[in-house]
């Protein structure tokens, strides 16, 4: 009969549309599955439309991290000056690693906040998506955007704590030089390759929350190979380590980040020729984690904040 919407039924009304047909008029209606993974051309447009949500979100949670706190955002500076502050009496003083380092406390300090930055952005990226459930359950948005804006939040984080590494590397004969503009690049790939982390560590604590609980021992332990007390180059240089285990130190990205930012701020390391190695080194950690981070979180949007 014309205008039917189906075969006929036992009692010759029309059949109700089989899941065949249903997803054919969706499909020609322009509709979509609720919470379905977009396209990633598609998925990168939606980021860019919440550009100015990413930067808000990483703000509000900046001003709201120590608003509890009765020294407020002087944690910020605090934290890794009393880190710091530790790490030179342990290993400047008992150890006596001060005397193998020329400007050792610059040195130090700017080990320690290069590394806070990366160690910061990895602990928030595992709280992105179980941090934020209530909003990842009730708005719809690419879900990138929560560990992007808190990747976000440790560069804001960073800037802000970049005065008082000045004033500290000025106050220890460390003054303002052309080289201090190398820094600026190397923040910025420092970035790329912290974000990268972030997303994938999102993914990977959304479904394993255990992990969360296991990344300070992990976080520590790569600190303690990345060079923030002790020089990299030196250990290398000295000590008859096996050829893989040498790699493995001068490759650590934690370490080359470090090592990029020392060598713009600090005398004695700016005198040094720089490897020409280290900047591409530097650049591929940076396009390889930002890159697959994100494909690695995308390729997981449909499922977060279920179950």
């Amino acid at each position: 009969m014309a205008g039917s919407t189906g075969p006929a039924g036992p009692s010759g009304s029309p059949a109700p549309a089989g899941p065949t047909d249903l997803a054919a008029l969706a499909a020609r209606h322009g509709l979509t599955v609720s919470g379905a993974r977009p396209s990633l051309p598609e998925y990168v447009r939606q980021l860019w439309a919440r550009r100015h949500f990413i930067s808000a979100f990483a703000t509000a949670k900046l001003t709201a991290q120590y608003s509890q706190a009765r020294l407020g955002q002087l944690w910020q500076l605090m934290t890794p000056l009393l880190n710091a502050a530790v790490y030179y009496l342990i290993f400047g003083v008992l150890l006596g690693t001060a005397d193998h380092v020329p400007d050792f406390v610059p040195f130090l300090v700017t080990g320690v906040f290069i590394w806070t930055f990366t160690a910061n952005s990895i602990t928030a990226g595992t709280r992105a998506v179980s941090g934020n459930l209530g909003l990842v359950r009730a708005l719809h948005f690419p879900r990138a955007a929560l560990p992007i804006a808190l990747a976000l939040q440790q560069l804001q984080q960073l800037l802000f704590s970049l005065g008082a590494l000045i004033v500290i590397l000025v106050g220890f004969g460390q003054f303002p030089t052309a080289s201090w503009l190398l820094a600026v690049p190397a923040l910025l790939l420092q970035a790329g390759f912290n974000t990268g982390l972030s997303m994938a560590m999102a993914r990977i604590a959304a479904h394993t929350p255990d992990v969360s609980q296991l990344m300070p021992f992990l976080l520590r332990t790569w600190m303690y190979a990345s060079g923030v007390m002790w020089s990299v180059d030196k250990v290398v240089g000295d000590r008859n380590l096996p050829h893989l285990v040498a790699l493995a130190l001068q490759y650590n990205p934690a370490a080359v980040y470090i090592d990029l930012v020392r060598f713009a701020l600090i005398d004695s390391f700016t005198a040094d020729r720089l490897p020409p190695h280290v900047w591409a080194v530097a650049l591929a950690w940076a396009v390889l984690c930002a890159a697959g981070g994100f494909l690695y979180f995308w390729k997981a949007e449909e499922r977060y904040g279920r179950g």
